[in-house]
């Protein structure tokens, strides 16, 4: 049975944390070194309900995607819900560990999982890491569709390809527009529009799309967009990383048992679709 310290360094050399970007806070939150761990969970958030099930799990380590502390703190007092998380995770001898922006870059990394749960052909990444001689690592992928298809209908399939949320997908463009080639972007992605546009490609499907950022992008170009819940387009990467360290132990001979939460997260929980016979509403 591996100690927490070889574990970490195995998913260290998966997602280097010096790859992460500088206001990123990456790395292990609380977790004794020396620790034995044998059942490992892979989740998107840190919030009281993974952590729970991390307890109720019997699991010695939890991983996920986004930090506790993005923003640091000068307290972990239990009246706070993120220090509840730490006490009730110390309590249980859980380790916590986050790997976020090292995992976006990574070879393969976030948006290579997305790509892999809309079984999209990678062609490479949408923000080359110039460090990378190998031309693989980076922010996002350009990608292209299996069998090309209307935006339209390339949204209802997303929508059934990735997990389930109260958001589901929303498009931007004309419906009928045929997408051949298309950039995604785990997470939000509004801020990679240039890249996209440099890009070429037929439509963008990434997280959190802002109003003036993606009628800009509509308006200039003829650019489709798609906007899928954040969470949803990150949660296929805990399935990817839960399998490297799976392949990881079995080289090792550790035995981990390593788990998947699918309790979803994201933050929305009901969807009221709009018309234009609602009250108030535009003749």
């Amino acid at each position: 049975m591996p100690r927490l310290h070889e574990v970490l360094t195995a998913l260290d050399a998966l997602w280097p944390p010096d790859r992460a970007e500088s206001w990123d806070a990456v790395g292990t939150v609380c977790g004794e070194p020396d620790a034995e761990v044998s059942r490992v969970l892979f989740a998107v958030d840190p919030v009281q309900e993974i952590v729970d099930e991390a307890v109720q799990l019997g699991a010695d380590l939890l991983v996920t995607h986004h930090p506790l502390y993005l923003r640091g703190t000068t307290t972990v007092a239990a009246t706070h819900f993120k220090g509840r998380a730490v006490h009730d995770l110390i309590k249980n001898d859980i380790a916590l560990h986050v790997a976020h922006t090292n995992a976006d870059t990574a070879d393969p990394g976030v948006s290579d999982a997305l790509a892999s749960a809309l079984d999209l052909r990678v062609v490479g990444p949408l923000v080359p890491d110039p460090s990378d001689e190998k031309g693989r690592r980076g922010l996002g992928r350009i990608c292209e569709l299996r069998h090309p298809m209307p935006l339209r209908a390339f949204a209802a399939y997303a929508a059934e390809r990735l997990p389930a949320t109260a958001q589901g997908i929303r498009a931007a463009g004309d419906p009928d527009k045929v997408v051949t080639t298309v950039a995604v972007s785990g997470g939000s992605g509004d801020s990679l529009f240039p890249y996209v546009r440099e890009a070429g490609v037929d439509a963008f499907l990434t997280a959190d799309l802002r109003h003036h950022p993606a009628s800009e992008a509509v308006q200039h170009t003829s650019l489709a967009l798609l906007d899928a819940a954040h969470w949803a387009t990150e949660w296929p990467w805990c399935e990817q990383a839960a399998a490297q360290l799976d392949e990881i132990s079995d080289r090792h001979g550790w035995g981990l048992r390593v788990h998947v939460s699918k309790t979803v997260t994201d933050p929305w929980t009901a969807h009221a679709a709009m018309t234009s016979t609602t009250a108030g509403a535009p003749n």
